[in-house]
């Protein structure tokens, strides 16, 4: 596969590096495409080196080839890591100021970016703005990583690691050349294959108030559940994104999609079933509270010295994935649920999968491993989707945009068949 690497001007730019290596060592051609900028952090010569392709960041280089226009021609995919604030709003607006820009601009194959910036920058409601248009457009955005960036600062921005990088736009790639050649299944889907679908994802984690100050909560992040509902929109569906306590800033893959922000299990139950009475397809991607609090104060709960606090009582909430399968909503519906497990004595994690999907009655189940750094607020995920009797159907890791794809790529198999 030809393969053009577009590398922006940022700390992160180190990385291309190393995602440059790890694109020639499964065998494909990459050029390197450079900002003037990217060119103070890497120099020409290491990409030069590693590629065994010439280096250009003019459109000026190579005239009478016209390589601005050709290298996005020729292209099989195009991926740009790290894509930095300046590089995403350029590109949004259509910008030909230089040889990358140019390119894009030029380009029929699929486009790839990984931003990479300080948690400002990439929260800043103009970049929020440039990445849904961009998505809009067919460009496919991966989420960035939250970790430690230039200096002290740490927060969502942080470009993902080049293994994640290359496997998520392989991936992107595989789909697109299966979609050229009207193939769809395992792997792959083509583009638009759920054009005309009214789906409902959920994502987050709910809270269970335990006075006006603390609550039950978990680790999800709502990334898995915000990358489904954002990959349904680029397929075509007509989303409807239930949040549950889901950060802004975790939000701005979903522009594509009705947000219905909520807290507690019983909004997230009222918002999904109001919401799956006209629905195709629902997708409880959400971290569900099994328990809540029998009673909730109006005043915080006071530590008393000397004196142990009293036990808080905890009585079951409403299995909604449960409900959703058993009361379809509307002829035709699909229903899948995801299972947070961990392993314990009784058995491994796909063994409690296994007997959650035979009792949880969902056409699919979307299994994955769970704890501290595992799965919940990680810019990876790796899941195994069974089928309503146990079996599995298909497996997916990586980016948690290119699971999401996988997961859809099940849906739409499902459904066809």
């Amino acid at each position: 596969m030809r393969i053009l690497l577009g590398v922006s001007g940022g700390i992160a730019a180190y990385k291309a590096v190393l995602l440059l290596r790890l694109l020639r060592e499964e065998g494909h051609a990459v050029r390197v495409i450079p900002t003037r900028a990217a060119l103070r952090f890497v120099g020409a010569p290491t990409f030069e080196a590693l590629s065994g392709e010439p280096v250009s960041t003019e459109v000026f280089d190579d005239v009478p080839g016209v390589q601005h226009v050709a290298l996005g021609q020729t292209a099989d995919l195009i991926v740009v890591a790290p894509a930095t604030a300046d590089l995403l709003s350029r590109a949004a607006a259509g910008r030909a100021d230089d040889l990358l820009t140019s390119t894009l601009l030029a380009a029929r194959c699929p486009v790839v970016m990984a931003p990479a910036m300080h948690t400002e920058m990439w929260e800043h409601p103009a970049t929020r703005a440039n990445v849904a248009l961009l998505r809009e457009r067919g460009v496919h955005v991966i989420e960035p990583a939250s970790g430690r960036l230039t200096g002290k600062d740490s927060g969502p921005g942080r470009l993902p690691e080049p293994e994640d990088i290359a496997a998520a736009a392989l991936a992107v790639a595989a789909r697109h050349g299966q979609a050229a050649a009207g193939i769809a299944g395992a792997g792959g889907a083509p583009a638009g294959d759920l054009t005309g679908l009214r789906v409902v994802v959920s994502a987050g984690g709910t809270r269970e108030p335990i006075d006006p100050v603390r609550f039950i909560g978990n680790r999800s992040s709502g990334r898995q559940g915000v990358a489904l509902a954002a990959a349904a929109a680029r397929r075509g569906a007509r989303v409807t994104l239930v949040a549950a306590n889901v950060e802004q800033a975790v939000l701005a893959p979903g522009a594509a999609a009705d947000v219905v922000p909520v807290g507690t299990t019983a909004e997230l139950a009222d918002a999904v079933h109001t919401a799956a009475a006209s629905a195709d397809v629902v997708v409880m991607a959400a971290a569900v509270a099994d328990f809540r609090p029998a009673l909730t104060p109006d005043a915080k709960i006071k530590k008393v010295p000397g004196r142990p606090p009293a036990p808080i009582e905890l009585v079951e909430n409403p299995d909604i994935l449960a409900g959703l399968a058993r009361d379809r909503r509307r002829d035709g519906q699909t229903v899948v649920g995801f299972a947070a497990e961990t392993g314990d004595d009784d058995g491994d994690v796909l063994t409690h999968g296994r007997a959650k999907a035979r009792r949880k009655g969902a056409d699919l189940l979307v299994v994955n491993a769970v704890g501290e750094r595992l799965g919940f607020g990680a810019a990876t995920n790796e899941v195994t989707v069974l089928d309503a009797a146990g079996d599995v159907v298909a497996h997916a890791s990586g980016s948690k945009d290119a699971v999401a794809d996988a997961v859809w790529d099940a849906v739409a198999k499902l459904r066809s068949s």
